[in-house]
């Protein structure tokens, strides 16, 4: 009897989607049990590559994410992709619970919100673009408390006179609002629907689809330590540390 027991676990998986016929029952199970651990176990979202290092290279970790992606679908605590990573989240109609012995958050002012919003939907974008969206100036401070929070990086500079530093949303900032990607950002309708949108905005108002592509667009050159310095992000290269 254990004999045969042990030829079922080690059975070929031939109509598993996306596994190879070369990965038996055991090793798939074994993959699960290491990408559940390995995320579990990590403060930041984890990606395919550093998963697919652990397991046998005959595993698609594609496939078996998305599996466990599933089952974990019902549960109090979902797999969910943030920024093509993978993290374990609360589930969303759950977290009022999880909020009710915390304190309070620090809430954004309304101009940050706006600015996070801004450079959410137009990204990448510049201080000056988003002071004509805005119609205000917009202070360095308010730049600072998203750059703080983590949810606003500085992407490069635009190919234009000035060479203005372009902006754009992180990871961090998918994961604090339960997004997977950008491209979950609510629409003008969902926005309307929850009240934070007045009635009376232009017939011509539209909300752009976000930028879903991370890479420097064609009139963007990367951020250099020079740029950096600059910005007063890193001190002068050239500079010897005060005794």
């Amino acid at each position: 009897m254990s004999s045969e027991l042990d030829a079922d676990d080690d059975a070929i998986v031939a109509d598993g989607v996306g596994f190879e016929p070369t990965v038996t029952e055991r090793q798939l199970k074994d993959a699960e049990r290491i990408a559940e651990a390995l995320i579990f176990a990590s403060a930041q979202p984890v990606s395919e590559a550093f998963i697919a290092e652990r397991v046998p290279k005959s595993i698609d970790v594609a496939a078996l994410l998305w599996k466990l992606k599933g089952v974990y679908a019902e549960r109090g605590v979902n797999l969910i992709q943030v920024g093509g990573n993978w993290a374990f989240r609360t589930a969303g109609d759950l977290s009022f619970v999880i909020r009710m012995d915390e304190k309070e958050p620090k809430k954004l002012s309304r101009a940050a919100l706006e600015v996070l919003a801004i450079i959410a939907y137009h990204q990448p974008v510049t201080r000056a673009e988003i002071e004509e969206i805005r119609g205000v100036q917009t202070s360095r401070g308010t730049l600072d408390v998203l750059m703080e929070a983590g949810w606003v990086r500085f992407r490069g500079r635009r190919r234009t006179p000035g060479r203005p530093v372009t902006m754009g949303t992180t990871v961090e900032f998918l994961d604090h609002f339960g997004l997977e990607e950008l491209r979950d950002l609510p629409g003008l309708d969902e926005l309307k629907g929850a009240g934070l949108l007045s009635g009376r905005i232009p017939s011509n108002f539209g909300i752009p689809l976000p930028s879903m592509n991370d890479e420097l667009t064609d009139d963007e050159d990367p951020i250099t330590q020079l740029d950096l310095e600059e910005l007063g992000l890193l001190a002068p290269s050239g500079d010897e540390p005060e005794s």
